[in-house]
């Protein structure tokens, strides 16, 4: 909304700028209506990216892919430590590749999940509802 001269009344719904960290983000909630977050409120991202598939964006959804991951990552340290046992190094050398493949969805899932949590606990504190865009 834009604002007016210094005298004149404001349009309702009107939230002043602010600049940096400070920055509001107006987005939909789950109730429909148009409200201010700011980017720790808002958590990860919620629309759908353009994707045929919807992301997962809820703490508990990311949640579960995060336990996942980590299950897989429980298989890759049990595979390290099987090339380690029976001295097969020519393996790990022609499949070296899964380890910073399966690292880095590990990483980001944990992390995803560290930031919805914290975004959700905010929101809770200002009795706002959850983003839905």
């Amino acid at each position: 909304m834009a604002r007016r001269s210094q005298g004149m009344p404001q349009e309702p719904g009107y939230t002043p700028g602010r600049t940096g960290e400070e920055s509001l983000l107006h987005r939909r909630a789950e109730n429909g209506d148009m409200v201010a977050y700011t980017p720790d409120e808002y958590g990860v991202r919620k629309d759908d990216g353009v994707g045929v598939i919807k992301p997962v964006n809820s703490s508990n959804g990311l949640l579960f892919l995060a336990i996942l991951l980590t299950v897989a990552m429980g298989g890759l340290v049990y595979f390290v430590v099987q090339v380690i046992l029976q001295d097969a190094w020519a393996i790990a050398g022609e499949v070296w590749w899964v380890f910073p493949a399966c690292i880095f969805p590990f990483a980001a899932a944990w992390y995803s999940y560290a930031k919805e949590r914290k975004a959700e606990k905010l929101r809770q504190a200002r009795n706002l509802p959850r983003p839905v865009e």
